[in-house]
């Protein structure tokens, strides 16, 4: 082939690769753009960083086409052809002003999408003007994560997560074991929870309902069942909800004294306090993160429903689910999900209380 008709090839596949890049990229951003990558939007932090994502894709789609569609044409016109097995190519030299062009244009964009991605990180971490923040302080141990709050000088701690609508809250966030990380997806934001130190992010939840609490870093063999729920409510419900979580723990105090009312001992209370808390003076994982039990109000889901899996046992069954709690698989989980450590990390008083409440509530 001579070197004009060389030339003349040449300058139709520039025009050809311009046209199909133009409309392939056109197309690869219209069909990122279309694509719903993630759940619905419920933190005014979460429209950030879609816009962001959004920004990413416009730009990274013209560059991957831009790479590919070179590629592409290269192949088809400088492919070797029949009869052409020994020679060698074409002499050329390089351009030195398209090498500029490609260095500096990508580093260029680079630059600037960094730029854009530090100011939406900042903006997201920046506490709210004039309005007092709610801070919420999460421990993640094997397998649940538990939340304390502090509300009006009224501490308690509970195994799902409570929020009002739109409000900013801090999590501080820590682990009692392994490296586990918070995660709301529909918040957008996660963190690890690091074993020594403490982590934080802030959200202003924006969508009433429940939301998945979930686990982003492999932390065992329960990990994938660490899933609890974000319970976002409207101010006056979550003020209802402090008023009888706060008092959750106590006692209930019967007319005149004596005995508790509705027939609840002190022993009682204590165990519900642990099974929803936990004991965070000795590790003990709150039960309710990871069990549904109507009496308690909780709902979690990584091990069995208690009213029905334990309805109708026997104390001594009881008592071995909590300290070797794989003994007896119930249908449908698996081995090693549940903390083999109560035995050490509760009293055998605690243990006692918790094994009768768990008896009564599950007749």
């Amino acid at each position: 082939m001579s070197m004009e008709e060389r030339r003349e090839r040449g300058g139709r596949s520039v025009v050809q690769m311009v046209v199909v890049g133009i409309v392939a990229a056109a197309i690869g951003i219209a069909i990122g753009l279309a694509i719903d990558w993630f759940p619905p939007v419920a933190s005014t932090q979460a429209d950030k960083i879609d816009t962001l994502w959004d920004v990413l894709i416009i730009a990274s789609v013209p560059m991957f086409v831009l790479v590919t569609v070179v590629v592409v044409f290269a192949v088809i016109d400088f492919r070797m052809r029949p009869g052409e097995e020994n020679l060698d190519g074409p002499p050329i030299h390089g351009n030195t002003r398209l090498e500029i062009i490609w260095t500096a244009a990508p580093a260029v964009l680079i630059v600037g999408l960094c730029v854009y991605a530090y100011t939406v990180l900042h903006d997201i971490e920046q506490a709210p003007a004039n309005q007092r923040e709610r801070q919420v302080n999460v421990t993640g141990q094997q397998f649940a994560w538990t939340f304390e709050y502090n509300e009006g000088g009224r501490k308690f701690t509970n195994a799902q997560l409570y929020l009002p609508i739109g409000q900013s809250v801090k999590f501080n966030v820590r682990s009692r074991d392994v490296i586990h990380d918070f995660w709301v997806p529909d918040f957008r934001m996660k963190i690890d929870a690091v074993p020594g130190i403490t982590t934080h992010y802030r959200v202003t939840p924006t969508k009433l309902g429940e939301h998945d609490v979930v686990c982003a870093e492999l932390c065992g063999l329960g990990h994938a069942y660490m899933r609890q729920s974000a319970h976002v409510m409207t101010r006056q419900a979550y003020a209802a909800w402090v008023r009888r979580a706060s008092r959750a723990g106590a006692p209930p105090a019967a007319p005149g004294g004596g005995a508790p009312a509705g027939g609840q001992t002190p022993a009682d209370a204590v165990a519900k306090q642990i099974f929803m808390n936990g004991d965070t003076k000795t590790n003990a994982t709150a039960c309710g993160g990871c069990h549904t039990l109507a009496e308690a109000g909780t709902n979690g889901q990584v091990g069995p429903n208690l009213d029905k899996a334990l309805k109708g046992k026997d104390a001594a069954f009881i008592q071995q689910s909590i300290l070797d709690p794989n003994a007896v698989i119930a249908p449908g989980f698996s081995k090693d999900i549940m903390p083999p450590n109560y035995k050490e990390t509760l009293s055998a008083a605690q243990i006692k209380a918790l094994v009768d409440y768990l008896g009564k509530v599950t007749k």
